[in-house]
């Protein structure tokens, strides 16, 4: 955080004056170097939901600075975001896209196909960072949820370690720079550690106050692992709510709304939102914001400042082990089995 003082005030009764705190703008610069060399941006923006606004929110996002945008295939679009850049005229070499592999193209000869055509909707000849979606295998097919007569997921024949096999060709190739998972239990890392010979580059896994997972946090790290958050502002999105495999444990106060959040927010001239991406920062992890609205985009990209020790651990005592996103029941897979959070367990 900066400020500054040129502007003066004159105090009543007296001939003298005093500054005049102004907060500055910040937009982030901050990068991550991954186990391979790669450079990651700090900040990202997501583009999960909103599909038909995410290209003019693209288009805003990079104009106001972003230079890592987050898709996958299942969230329809990178079609919209590859036409956003073309459109905004960044250098490819001036950004960092990252995609993810949808659950039913994990049998190893899809994987290939399902990042080629991702690459020729983002208009790219290569991305930076593939992300398995899920450890859950898919029935292969076009059906993205292959739901028997019984209504329960159709599970394929491969295991994500195939999945995984496949996807260290594609560095290999150049296709991709960088590889990684997302929503991976700490058992389901090791099985990859064990059996790959690619150790995974990024965890973009749910984290934020609510759920701040230290143990396994500590652990990846360890092993080399750089995390990356989604849903960062944890339960701020309606889909936690909404959608029909919620437990309803997203109903408690919205983290933006907790006092401590605002308390702290209030000492650095920042929103309850900043101060939980800058405590993200702040512990060394990437972070994916989302929006579609101008103001709020430009917010986002203003969360990198130091947050004092004390104010990290009042943060710290927000830790509910409340994890929002756990769609077990409906992917017919018991995730996060050995993490804290889980509904399942």
């Amino acid at each position: 955080m900066s400020f500054a003082s040129t502007p003066r005030v004159l105090l009543r009764g007296a001939a003298q004056t005093r500054p005049v705190r102004t907060f500055q703008r910040s937009i982030s610069n901050k990068t991550y170097t991954l186990n391979n060399g790669t450079k990651l941006p700090a900040i990202g923006f997501g583009t999960f939901q909103d599909k038909e606004q995410q290209e003019s929110a693209v288009y805003n996002a990079l104009n106001a600075g972003f230079k890592h945008i987050d898709t996958a295939k299942v969230y329809d679009t990178e079609e919209f975001i590859g036409r956003a850049i073309r459109k905004a005229g960044v250098a490819r070499k001036d950004l960092f896209l990252t995609t993810k592999l949808w659950c039913n193209s994990f049998h190893p000869d899809d994987v290939e196909p399902a990042l080629d055509e991702a690459l020729s909707k983002l208009d790219t000849p290569y991305i930076d960072l593939f992300l398995m979606h899920y450890p859950c295998t898919f029935k292969r097919g076009d059906e993205r949820f292959p739901k028997g007569s019984d209504g329960v997921m159709q599970m394929g024949d491969t295991t994500y370690v195939d999945t995984w096999k496949a996807m260290e060709q594609l560095v290999r190739k150049g296709k991709a720079k960088a590889i990684g998972v997302s929503n991976f239990s700490k058992s389901e890392v090791q099985n990859l550690l064990d059996n790959g010979s690619v150790v995974p580059a990024v965890h973009q896994m749910e984290l934020h106050p609510y759920l701040q997972q230290k143990d396994f946090v500590s652990w990846q790290k360890s092993k080399g692992i750089h995390m990356m958050q989604f849903s960062p502002l944890g339960n701020q999105n309606n889909f936690y709510r909404d959608i029909y495999w919620a437990s309803g444990k997203a109903d408690s106060i919205r983290l933006i709304d907790e006092p401590i959040l605002k308390e702290i927010g209030k000492k650095y001239g920042k929103s309850p939102a900043q101060v939980a991406l800058a405590w993200g920062l702040a512990n060394g992890r990437s972070v994916i914001s989302k929006s579609v609205i101008d103001w709020q985009i430009k917010q986002n990209l203003e969360s990198d400042f130091p947050l004092d020790a004390e104010d990290m651990d009042k943060i710290a005592t927000l830790d509910k082990k409340l994890r929002l996103n756990d769609p077990s029941s409906a992917y017919n897979w018991k995730l996060y089995s050995d993490l804290e959070g889980a509904w399942s367990t």
